[in-house]
């Protein structure tokens, strides 16, 4: 086992979740070296064509890897670790964390073909296909937003992509709606966490009046602008928004989420074109972090 490899721990937990047969009478090379391939090409950001030969042909790994992230399998192993996770007791649903963070686009991401991806010979629109590529530009050029809810272990939950220059209150509602933990006898899967916690970005009246919708205790701080308009209204401004400042302060847990995912070089600077496949670099880096 090289450094960086799966563990036998690991990979005890993920062999369960992986396909089994690769369709159409064929075979998988061995998904264990497979993958392997896969994560040492994410945590160190080499192109494709140069990883080593002892995880097999470099056209293997990218080719499995871009199939899983067009068809959802990233996010089914992702949705499946969890419940395992959930049945353990190792999800901590009491606090729930949004937070998003800028990635920077290199020279080799830009300019993808707006189309459906072919894969395997014939035309097919992936899981995660959006028209705008989740590309960007900012004051810091192409970039793209990585938005995600991490639980108090600081652990993924959910993951979205929005290019670069898009606000964050506006991707809240999308988020928390990605969650679906499934459970493993039977039910509906688990979507509500007991308490929101955000910054002031999330602020938001039509936040607010989403999660007291669906009866989830939230935390983000009312913004200064926001106050001073309330207070200016009087009576008609209604009530200040609620706000503990010892939950407020787990803040930090969707902060340390994403130093842990931008550990990974391929995470931290997008050299993905498209964006499903880029949002499956960003989904196995999550799955990565639940396997430990």
């Amino acid at each position: 086992m090289g450094r960086g490899d799966l563990s036998d721990r690991e990979w005890a937990r993920l062999e369960p979740h992986v396909p089994r047969n690769a369709g159409r009478g064929g075979r998988w090379v061995c998904h264990r070296k497979v993958i392997n391939g896969i994560l040492f090409r994410q945590r160190t950001g080499v192109p494709w064509r140069d990883l080593p030969t002892r995880f097999g042909k470099w056209k293997t790994c990218h080719g499995r890897h871009r199939r899983w992230s067009a068809d959802g399998t990233w996010e089914r192993i992702l949705r499946a670790v969890q419940a395992d996770a959930d049945r353990e007791g190792r999800i901590d649903w009491s606090m729930v964390s949004v937070d998003s963070t800028s990635c920077r686009a290199h020279q080799h991401a830009a300019g993808a073909q707006r189309r459906p991806a072919r894969i395997t010979g014939r035309r097919m629109r992936p899981a995660h296909h959006r028209p705008d590529e989740a590309m960007g530009r900012s004051r810091g050029g192409l970039t793209t937003k990585i938005h995600l809810a991490s639980d108090g272990g600081c652990r993924p939950l959910a993951v979205l992509l929005t290019p670069g220059q898009g606000g964050d209150a506006p991707q809240m509602i999308p988020v928390l709606d990605r969650i679906r933990v499934p459970r493993p006898a039977g039910g509906r899967p688990r979507t509500r966490p007991d308490h929101v916690c955000g910054d002031k970005a999330y602020s938001s009246r039509r936040n607010r009046r989403y999660l007291r919708r669906r009866q989830i205790r939230h935390t983000p701080p009312e913004r200064r602008d926001r106050r001073a308009n309330r207070l200016r209204r009087g009576s008609r401004g209604g009530r200040p928004a609620g706000f503990e400042r010892a939950r407020y302060s787990r803040r930090n847990e969707a902060e340390r989420t994403i130093n842990a995912l931008k550990g990974s070089r391929a995470v931290a600077t997008r050299y993905d074109k498209r964006a499903f496949v880029f949002h499956g670099t960003v989904t196995l880096a999550a799955i990565r972090l639940w396997l430990r």
